[in-house]
C-alpha cells in the first residue's frame, strides 16, 4: 500500500502541492511559535537569575507609605549582624539617557538610576568598572558598558540623562559591567554618587530604596533572612535571593505571547483543512473509476480508506519536515519583529522536542483528518456506481446542511447579542456564529451566483455565464474554496474595524481634553519635571501656563476626592472652565468644586471641606471658594498648586500629568520649537491638537502592523485555496475545455472563463470575510461602550485585493487550460 501511495503522489504531485503547501505554513507558523516561545523563556530565565552576587538578602519596604522606615537606623543595625558579610544601602529611580542622536536608549521600562557606593579602595564591588572611575559629585555619572556603546558615549565625554524629569548634562567618568536582570531585558543602568542619588531617588532624607545583605561564610541565605527579620519595623521585609528571582514577574510573560501566536497558527491551520479536504474530495471524484476498480478485484472499502489516508499521511509528513525546518527561520522573524526580552536573544534551539513532535503531529494529523471524510466517500461509492459516474451529486445532502447551519447561525448571533452586556462571551460567539455562516456558505454560494449570473452575462457573454454556472456546479466546493479566503479576510477585518473604533474614540478624547494650544506629556515611564511649567512660562511666546497635577485629598477614613492641582492665574484662559459661582481667581487659599459635586455633597460657597493631601504628614481645611463646570481633566475638584505640601523625598514628588500652554495669537508652532530647544529634554513631548490626534493612530499602528503580519499567513492560504480548485478543475474539465475549443471559444476565451470564476470566488470570500468580520469587530468595541467606526477605505481595499487574488489564482490554471490540445481534449474520457 505504501508503494501505491508513493506512486499517486508522484504521478499526481501538482494537484498534492497546493495542500502540502497549505499545511507547510500551518506548521512553520506552529514550530516558529513554539521554537520562539522557547527562546524567550531561556531568556528570561537567564535575565531572572543574572542578580548581582553580592545579595543574599533584600530588606525592603512592603508598600509605599513604609518606604522611609528602611533608613540609616536600620542599616546600621542589620551591620551588627554577624551573620551578615556585607550590608549595604540601595538607592534606585527611574534615570533615562539620552544618546547622541538626542533618542532615548534601550528600554524605558527598565531604565534605572543607582547609587555608585565605593569601598576603601574606591571600588564598587557591584558594579567593577571596566575604564575610568566611579563618580564623586553631581556633574559625573557611570554607565553600563552596553548602555554606553548603544548610546554612542565614551569616557569623557558629556553625556544627557533625564532624571526627576528634568534633562541633565553631567560628564561620563567610567564605565562598568554588572549583573543586573534588566540589563539582560534590554534596559540601561547609570550610576550616580550617592549624595546625588540620595536627591534624586530617596523616599526620604536618610532613608534607601532597599538595605542588601550579603551572608557570611557558613550561613545560608534562609539563616540570615530570618535573623534580619528580628530587628525589621513593622512594614518592611526581608526576602532571599531565590524568593525574590521566583516572584520576578517585571520581565513579563513569554507564554502568553507564545499562546497568542498558537492562537493565529490555529487559524491558519484550520483554513488549511478547508483545502485539504477540497483536494482529496476533488482528487476521489477523479479517480473514482480508478477506486471502483479496485473494489472489482477484491479490495474492501477499508483498504481503498486506508490508502487515501496513507496519500495524506504522507503528504502531511512531507510538509511537516518542510515547515519544521522553515518554522527555525519564522523563530528567527518572530525575534526580531517582537524582541520581548529587549536584551541578547537566547537563540531557539533546532532540536527541541516539544516543537518537534508538535511540527509532525499537527502537520500530519491536520491532513489526515482533513482527508478522513473524502477518503470515506470514496470507499463507500459502490464498484458499479463509481464506473457509471465521475462525480457524485452533492444536490441532495444540501437541505440537512443548510437546517444544521441556520441553527447554528442563530445560536451565534444570540450569543453575539448577549456579548454586547458581556464581552466574555464574545469569544464563544465568535466561533459559533463563524462555524454556522461556514455551514450555511454553500447555499449563501447558490444564491450569490443566481444574483451575478444575468449581470455576468451581461458584461462579458457567454464566457460570465459559463463561469457563474462553473462555479454553481458544485456548491460546495465553491464555498469551499471561498471559506479559506473568508475566514482570513474575517479576522482582518475585526482587527480593522475594533482598531478603526478604538483610535476614533482616542481622537474625540483628544479633541475634549486638548483644552489648550499646547500639551506637554512624558514619554511612557517617564515624568514631567516641578520646574517644566516655570521655564516654559518665561518664554516670549507663551501667554498662560499651568501644570495639572492629580492628586487625592482625604476626607475621612475610606472616603477620598480626586483633586488636581493648577495655577488659578491662568487656569481659565487654559481651559473652557464655566465659574457658576464664587471665582478661581481665590483658589490658592481654597477648593473649587463641580456643580455635581456641590449638590452631591451638599457643599455651597463658604463649606469647609476638611482632609489630608496624599503624602501629607497633617490635614488641612480648605474652604469652597468657586462651583464650576469644565472638562474631564478638570473635574471634580480644584485646588492651587501652592496647597500642595512640599515633598520630602522622591517617593512623595507630585505627579504632574501634563502641561497646558496658551501661545500668543499665530506663534503656536514657534512657541513649540522654543519648548522643544529650552527644555531639550527628550522624554518629553510637545503636542498641538493635530499633534495628539496623530499620537492615537501611531499609537496603534505598530499592533495593527502584527496583527496583518500574522493573519497575512492565514490569507496566503486562502489565496492557495483559491489556486488549487481553480488548477483542478483544469484537470476535471479536460473535455468541456475541448469542446469548447471545439465550438470556437478560443484560448484566451477559455483563460477568460477561468479568471472570471476565479474572481467569483475570491469576491464571494471577501464578501463574507468582510461582512462577518465587521460585525465581529464592531460587537467586541460596542461591548465596551466604543462607539462602532466602520473603515469604508479599507474595506474597499480588502475587496480590491481579493478580485487581484483571483485574477493571479486563474493564471496559472488558464495557462494550463490553454495548452491542452483539442483533439486530445475531446478525445479524452475526463471532465
Amino acid at each position: 500500500m505504501l508503494r501505491t501511495a508513493l506512486r499517486t503522489l508522484r504521478s499526481h504531485r501538482l494537484r498534492f502541492a497546493m495542500p502540502a503547501l497549505a499545511v507547510l505554513l500551518g506548521v512553520a507558523f506552529v514550530t516558529g511559535s513554539l521554537l520562539y516561545g522557547d527562546s524567550v523563556e531561556a531568556a528570561f530565565a537567564r535575565a531572572r537569575t543574572d542578580s548581582p552576587p553580592d545579595v543574599s538578602v533584600t530588606v525592603a519596604p512592603d508598600s509605599p507609605d513604609h518606604a522611609s522606615r528602611v533608613d540609616d537606623t536600620l542599616l546600621h543595625e542589620l551591620r551588627k549582624l554577624p551573620s551578615a558579610a556585607a550590608v549595604r544601602g540601595v538607592l534606585e529611580g527611574r534615570s533615562f539617557v539620552a544618546g547622541t542622536d538626542g533618542g532615548l536608549v534601550g528600554d524605558l521600562a527598565r531604565a534605572v538610576g543607582v547609587n555608585y557606593a565605593p569601598d576603601n579602595r574606591g571600588e564598587d564591588a557591584r558594579h567593577p568598572l571596566t575604564a575610568g572611575r566611579g563618580p564623586r559629585t553631581a556633574g559625573e555619572i557611570a554607565l553600563d558598558r552596553r548602555t554606553a556603546e548603544r548610546a554612542g558615549y565614551r569616557v569623557g565625554d558629556r553625556a544627557r540623562v533625564v532624571v526627576g524629569g528634568t534633562a541633565r548634562s553631567a560628564r561620563l567618568v567610567g564605565l562598568f559591567t554588572a549583573h543586573d536582570s534588566r540589563l539582560q531585558a534590554g534596559g540601561t543602568l547609570t550610576a550616580f554618587d550617592t549624595a546625588t542619588a540620595e536627591r534624586y531617588f530617596a523616599p526620604a532624607p536618610g532613608s534607601y530604596s532597599a538595605i542588601t545583605l550579603r551572608a557570611a561564610h557558613g550561613t545560608s541565605d534562609a539563616q540570615l533572612a530570618r535573623q534580619a527579620r528580628t530587628l525589621l519595623p513593622s512594614g518592611v521585609e526581608a526576602a532571599t535571593r531565590a524568593e525574590l528571582e521566583s516572584a520576578d514577574d517585571s520581565l513579563g510573560d513569554g507564554g502568553k505571547l507564545t499562546q497568542l501566536l498558537l492562537s493565529f497558527a490555529g487559524v491558519a491551520l484550520f483554513v488549511s483543512t478547508f483545502l485539504v479536504t477540497n483536494t482529496f474530495t476533488m482528487l476521489s471524484a477523479a479517480r473514482a473509476r480508478e477506486h471502483a476498480l479496485l473494489r472489482a478485484v477484491g479490495a474492501t472499502r477499508g483498504h481503498v480508506m486506508r490508502r487515501v489516508l496513507t496519500e495524506a499521511a504522507l503528504v502531511g509528513t512531507a510538509a511537516s519536515a518542510a515547515g519544521y525546518a522553515l518554522g527555525i527561520g519564522v523563530a528567527r522573524l518572530l525575534g526580531g519583529l517582537f524582541g520581548v526580552t529587549g536584551g541578547p536573544a537566547a537563540p531557539p534551539r533546532l532540536l527541541s522536542a516539544t516543537p518537534l513532535v508538535a511540527a509532525f503531529a499537527v502537520g500530519i494529523g491536520v491532513t489526515v483528518l482533513s482527508a478522513w471524510l473524502p477518503a470515506r466517500r470514496a470507499a463507500g461509492v459502490p464498484p458499479v456506481a463509481a464506473l457509471r459516474t465521475v462525480e457524485p451529486s452533492t444536490a441532495a445532502s444540501l437541505h440537512r446542511r443548510t437546517r444544521v447551519g441556520v441553527a447554528v447561525t442563530v445560536c451565534g448571533a444570540l450569543l453575539l447579542g448577549a456579548a454586547l452586556d458581556d464581552t466574555d462571551v464574545l469569544f464563544g460567539a465568535v466561533p459559533v456564529l463563524l462555524i454556522g455562516l461556514i455551514v450555511l456558505t454553500p447555499l449563501l454560494t447558490l444564491g450569490v451566483t443566481a444574483l451575478l449570473r444575468a449581470p455576468l452575462t451581461r458584461l462579458a457573454g457567454v464566457r460570465g455565464k459559463l463561469a457563474v454556472e462553473n462555479a454553481r456546479r458544485n456548491p460546495r466546493r465553491t464555498a469551499a474554496t471561498a471559506t479559506t479566503l473568508m475566514v482570513g479576510l474575517a479576522m482582518v477585518t475585526a482587527v480593522t474595524v475594533a482598531v478603526a473604533s478604538v483610535n476614533r474614540m482616542d481622537e474625540r478624547e483628544v479633541d475634549r481634553s486638548m483644552t489648550s494650544d499646547l500639551r506637554i506629556t512624558a514619554v511612557d515611564f517617564a515624568e514631567v519635571g516641578e520646574d517644566t511649567a516655570a521655564r516654559v512660562a518665561r518664554l516670549a511666546d507663551a501667554e498662560a501656563v499651568t501644570a495639572l497635577v492629580p492628586t487625592s485629598f482625604d476626607l475621612s477614613g475610606d472616603d477620598s476626592l480626586q483633586v488636581t492641582a493648577v495655577d488659578p492665574a491662568t487656569v481659565e484662559r487654559l481651559a473652557p472652565v464655566t465659574v457658576r459661582k464664587g471665582s478661581l481667581a481665590r483658589l490658592g487659599q481654597g477648593i473649587a468644586v463641580t456643580e455635581e459635586l456641590a449638590a452631591d455633597r451638599g457643599w455651597r460657597l463658604g463649606s469647609r471641606v476638611s482632609g489630608a493631601f496624599a503624602g501629607a504628614d497633617g490635614r488641612t481645611t480648605l474652604p469652597v471658594v468657586a462651583v464650576y463646570d469644565g472638562p474631564d481633566g478638570l473635574t471634580p475638584a480644584l485646588v492651587g498648586d501652592r496647597s500642595l505640601p512640599r515633598p520630602a523625598g522622591a517617593e512623595d514628588r507630585p505627579t504632574i500629568e501634563s502641561v497646558l500652554v496658551k501661545a500668543a495669537p499665530g506663534r503656536t508652532d514657534a512657541l513649540r520649537r522654543e519648548i522643544r530647544r529650552a527644555l531639550d529634554n527628550p522624554a518629553l513631548l510637545v503636542r498641538d491638537r493635530a499633534d495628539a490626534r496623530a499620537a492615537v493612530t501611531a499609537r496603534t499602528a505598530p499592533f495593527l502592523t502584527i496583527m496583518y503580519a500574522m493573519l497575512s499567513v492565514t490569507v496566503l492560504i486562502g489565496a492557495l485555496g483559491v489556486v488549487n480548485t481553480m488548477g483542478m478543475a483544469v484537470f476535471e474539465r479536460v473535455r468541456e475545455i475541448g469542446m469548447l475549443r471545439a465550438i470556437g471559444l478560443d484560448r484566451r476565451g477559455i483563460a477568460s472563463v477561468l479568471r472570471i470564476e476565479s474572481v467569483t470566488i475570491s469576491l464571494l470570500g471577501s464578501a463574507l470575510g468582510v461582512a462577518v468580520g465587521g460585525v465581529f469587530g464592531a460587537a467586541a468595541v460596542a461591548g465596551e461602550g466604543v462607539p462602532v467606526v466602520i473603515p469604508w477605505g479599507r474595506a474597499a481595499l480588502f475587496f480590491v485585493a481579493a478580485a487581484v487574488i483571483g485574477v493571479l489564482a486563474s493564471l496559472w490554471p488558464g495557462r494550463q487550460a490553454a495548452r491542452v490540445p483539442m483533439l486530445k481534449a475531446i478525445a479524452t474520457d475526463a471532465s
